[in-house]
């Protein structure tokens, strides 16, 4: 869906209106991280409504109330108090204006990047829960609360803080998933967003960045072969924000992209024990921890962690190990190895892209009844991979169904991989028991009877 500039989030939009269509409503709250679309998304739902809409930005509180106060004023026309010349002064008087101003119809308070509000107002959530238990039911104002801090938001939430339980709503943004993607690039064919998905990943902000009109080269080069280019920065930005410096996320994630994937390696490449970083960047889906997915999670020793942020994949896989050139001007120079390495890149996200396309298919119900999870398989040892394979449920038995095999090539051979994959699948079920499917780039050639291709073209459909 494109829409004025707008794309996707339809379900997201259809919660926040359900919410706002609830009586006595208490707040919603949106979070992810930064560059996700929590601004877009906001700004969309709130087009047809009465709204306040405020970005904190780390004033004193005093003046923090002050600018409030004058996204106040033009909604509290014919009121006693000037709100120009005698601005709120108290979070509590602020909230009862809006209280009142919301008497008779509905009106929504924004809290944009609710967390800048925290240091200079520790006291805001006590006082906030005061006056939504005070004033439930007698009027009509909303509030939202967003913000990029999710650690800040998570805390928030916990059951030791003055607004546990006090959120009808709660939406974790996430980056948009390939075909989600794909709406943000109309003008480019579905292996070149594939290929830009690789790149950049989800995130609404990154998307936005890449110029149609442009190569992949010419891209590239704008935006990341040049000191001080957008994805440089902001690959510096993700690692050095979005987990608590303390915990190490960059000793983890440098160590992830250099093929320690084993609890162990990790481990010993960083000198201390990081499951509760490992914890957080799961949580956070920039990290993914695998497991066959025939074994029981709580039972199973096999995990890997793989960076499952395609973004964060290719600032650590690729453009980190020319860094330093790329600062000292050689970034014209170093594109063709740039374009040389993204093959090699592209491989595992392509496939994480196939097992997303397959889970959109079963939502679809074009697998069949009883489909309860896609994933990897792997033998003991790491032998036999098998890229995707869709689990069902009849009953109390569970089996596999699919087997599926993804090639960042451009053409592929089916017939050749499906006999790879029965191969590969006998110690997962009965060969013939199996459907398959067969992903490329662009072409799936010498497809076997009942197997499914897929391309990018299936995979990027809008």
């Amino acid at each position: 869906m494109v829409m004025a500039g707008f794309v996707g989030r339809a379900e997201e939009l259809a919660a926040l209106e359900a919410w706002w269509r609830t009586p006595s409503a208490r707040p919603a709250l949106i979070w992810g991280r930064r560059r996700v679309g929590k601004t877009a998304l906001v700004e969309r739902f709130t087009e047809d409504k009465r709204t306040v809409f405020h970005t904190a930005a780390r004033r004193p509180e005093v003046d923090e109330l002050r600018e409030l106060s004058q996204r106040i004023a033009p909604v509290a026309t014919g009121g006693l108090r000037d709100l120009t010349s005698r601005p709120y002064e108290r979070w509590e008087d602020l909230l009862d204006g809006l209280a009142e101003l919301a008497r008779d119809e509905p009106l929504l308070l924004v809290l944009d990047e609710f967390p800048e509000l925290l240091p200079m107002s520790p006291a805001l959530p006590a006082v906030l829960r005061a006056f939504l238990d005070r004033s439930r039911g007698r009027t009509q104002l909303r509030i939202l609360v967003c913000g990029s801090s999710v650690r800040v938001m998570e805390a928030i939430q916990d059951y030791r803080e003055p607004l546990y339980g006090r959120f009808d709503e709660s939406l974790l943004l996430h980056p948009f998933r390939p075909h989600e993607a794909a709406a943000m690039l109309p003008g480019l064919a579905p292996a070149d967003r594939a290929l830009v998905y690789g790149i950049v990943g989800g995130m609404p902000q990154y998307l936005s960045w890449w110029r149609q009109d442009r190569s992949v080269q010419g891209n590239l080069r704008s935006l990341a072969c040049r000191p001080g280019a957008l994805l440089l920065t902001e690959g510096d930005r993700v690692i050095g924000t979005e987990i608590e410096p303390s915990d190490r996320p960059a000793a983890i994630l440098y160590a992830l992209a250099a093929g320690r994937t084993r609890y162990q390696e990790i481990e010993d490449a960083i000198k201390a024990e990081p499951s509760r970083t490992l914890d957080r960047l799961v949580r956070m889906r920039l990290v993914e921890r695998l497991i066959p997915v025939t074994e029981d999670p709580a039972r199973t020793k096999r995990r890997i962690y793989r960076i499952c942020d395609p973004f964060l994949d290719f600032y650590l896989g690729v453009l980190s190990r020319y860094r330093a050139e790329i600062d000292r001007g050689l970034g014209t120079v170093i594109i063709d190895a740039v374009m040389n390495d993204l093959d090699d890149h592209m491989g595992g996200n392509y496939e994480e892209a196939f097992r997303e396309h397959l889970r959109r298919m079963a939502r679809r119900g074009q697998l069949g009844r009883g489909v309860i999870a896609v994933g990897q398989w792997w033998r003991e040892g790491g032998q036999d991979q098998v890229d995707a394979v869709v689990l069902a449920r009849h009953g109390r038995t569970t089996t596999p169904v699919l087997a599926g095999e993804s090639k960042w090539g451009r053409r592929v051979d089916g017939g050749r991989i499906v006999e790879d994959l029965r191969a590969k699948a006998a110690g997962l079920a009965d060969p013939d028991s199996l459907r398959y499917a067969v992903c490329a780039r662009e072409t799936v050639t010498r497809i076997p009877e009942d197997t499914i291709a897929v391309t990018a073209a299936d995979i990027f459909e809008p």
